[in-house]
């Protein structure tokens, strides 16, 4: 999938660095539900089943790749995909450096049309800790809605943090 700046594609071997270091920052720990590190092991066993079919998995990682310079800047993934529901969820990881550059946005815009034009999904969603103001803002501006609100649902050293639920439908 192509857009104006940036592609998104399939997981390689290659990009087992970059992934060992984003699924290894205890920083976005708390995003992704992750407790413990990943090893190099069991990111190639990861990439080695990527090529099996989503709905098989039941999850699809894209890398983020910016178009000119072939630089991959994050990930989007979708997760419990439910093909008899029509619904998956989605997540966003885009690197510290590359944020608040427009990329997620064009991943996001990406994503949702492969989801409804070529999964044929009916509605996707994602979750978002409150005080993630940045991805509150992405996920709205693409017209999902909050649909729910877990109260103290995410712990992190210092306190308890909400988190919402949100749910684009199509048509």
């Amino acid at each position: 999938m192509v857009g104006k700046s940036i592609k998104l594609r399939a997981v390689e071997l290659s990009d087992i660095d970059l992934l060992y270091k984003w699924e290894n920052d205890t920083s976005t720990w708390q995003l992704s539900n992750t407790l413990t590190p990943f090893s190099k092991f069991l990111l190639e066993e990861y990439i080695a089943n990527t090529n099996l079919d989503i709905f098989s998995t039941k999850q699809l990682r894209l890398m983020i790749e910016i178009n000119d310079s072939k630089k991959t800047i994050g990930c989007i993934d979708l997760f419990d995909f439910d093909p008899q529901n029509k619904r998956a969820g989605i997540g966003i990881l885009i690197c510290h450096e590359d944020r608040n550059k427009g990329f997620a946005t064009e991943a996001l815009d990406l994503l949702i049309g492969y989801c409804f034009n070529i999964l044929l999904l009916k509605q996707i969603y994602c979750n978002i800790i409150s005080d993630n103001l940045n991805s509150l803002s992405l996920f709205k501006k693409f017209n999902f809605e909050i649909i729910g609100l877990k109260k103290k649902w995410i712990r992190r050293k210092d306190d308890w943090y909400d988190e919402y639920m949100l749910q684009l439908i199509q048509g």
